[in-house]
């Protein structure tokens, strides 16, 4: 069996287990777009998320990039951007 991760959810929600190398290839990718980008809409994350694996990717890249972007806030290592229409992300 591949090693799971129970992601976070920053309302304090139920997280879901998910597939660490997919969860870890996600984050990686989030990381670079913000690195990157500074300040960005939730949409566009996704694209610039979907353009970094390049197509190397088994699953739904929107669906794996808001739960690991919610597990990222619950964690600390990015935020919205207060009062943002449409939502901004950013590194913490």
């Amino acid at each position: 069996m591949k090693d799971k991760i129970r992601t976070l959810h920053p309302e304090k929600k139920q997280g879901v287990n998910i597939s660490k190398e997919k969860y870890d290839i996600i984050r990686s990718a989030i990381l670079c777009v913000l690195q990157r980008q500074k300040e960005i809409t939730f949409m566009n994350l996704s694209r610039a998320v979907e353009k970094e694996v390049n197509g190397n990717f088994d699953g739904s890249v929107t669906w794996y990039v808001t739960t690991v972007k919610l597990d990222m806030e619950a964690r600390g290592e990015i935020k919205r951007v207060p009062s943002s229409r449409p939502q901004l992300v950013k590194l913490a």
